[in-house]
C-alpha cells in the first residue's frame, strides 16, 4: 500500500467552497459560525486574497482535506486563520504541514509577525502552535466570540 500523498496548493476560484465547508465543519462542532466567519468564508477572494492575504489547501490524493490562511492585518502583521482539517483526515499531520507552509510563505513575503486567535479547549491546536514557537499575547476584546487566547510569533 502506498502512503497517502498530501500536497499544499494555493487558492483558486474553483476551490472557493472548500474553505467554507472545512471551517463550518469544525466551527459548528465546537462553537458557532460568527458573522465575520460567514463574510470571509463565503467570499474568500474578496475578503482574504484581494486584501493582501493568502489561502492554502491540503490536498490528499484528489480531495481537499485541509485549509489555512494568512489574513493581512497590517503591512507586516498577518493573522493565521481559517485553519481547518477534515475529521476524516485528522491524525495525518495535515495541520502541521499547513502551519509550516504558512510560516514559510510569511518569511518569503517579509511578514514580521504572525498572530492567531484560538480557544484553549482546542488543546492539540494550542500544543501545535507552542511547538512552532508561538507564545501568548494580550487578547483584545471582541475579535472572535470563541477566542480566549491570542498567540504570536515574530519572524524577523
Amino acid at each position: 500500500m502506498t502512503p497517502n500523498k498530501i500536497e499544499i496548493i494555493n487558492f483558486s476560484d474553483d476551490l472557493k467552497d472548500a474553505i467554507k465547508i472545512l471551517n463550518y465543519e469544525w466551527l459548528e462542532k465546537y462553537f458557532r459560525v460568527e458573522e465575520s466567519d460567514i463574510r470571509s468564508l463565503c467570499n474568500p477572494r474578496e475578503e482574504i486574497i484581494e486584501k493582501g492575504g493568502f489561502i492554502f489547501y491540503a490536498k490528499l490524493d484528489d480531495e481537499i482535506v485541509g485549509t489555512a490562511s494568512l489574513l493581512k492585518k497590517e503591512e507586516y502583521i498577518f493573522e493565521l486563520g481559517k485553519m481547518a482539517v477534515s475529521e476524516k483526515a485528522q491524525g495525518l499531520k495535515i495541520g502541521t504541514l499547513l502551519l509550516e507552509h504558512c510560516l514559510c510563505i510569511a518569511k518569503q513575503n517579509q511578514i514580521k509577525t504572525v498572530i492567531l486567535y484560538s480557544n484553549t479547549q482546542l488543546e492539540s491546536a494550542i500544543h501545535l502552535y507552542r511547538k512552532f514557537g508561538f507564545s501568548e499575547m494580550k487578547l483584545e476584546k471582541g475579535r472572535y466570540e470563541r477566542a480566549d487566547i491570542k498567540m504570536g510569533k515574530h519572524l524577523l
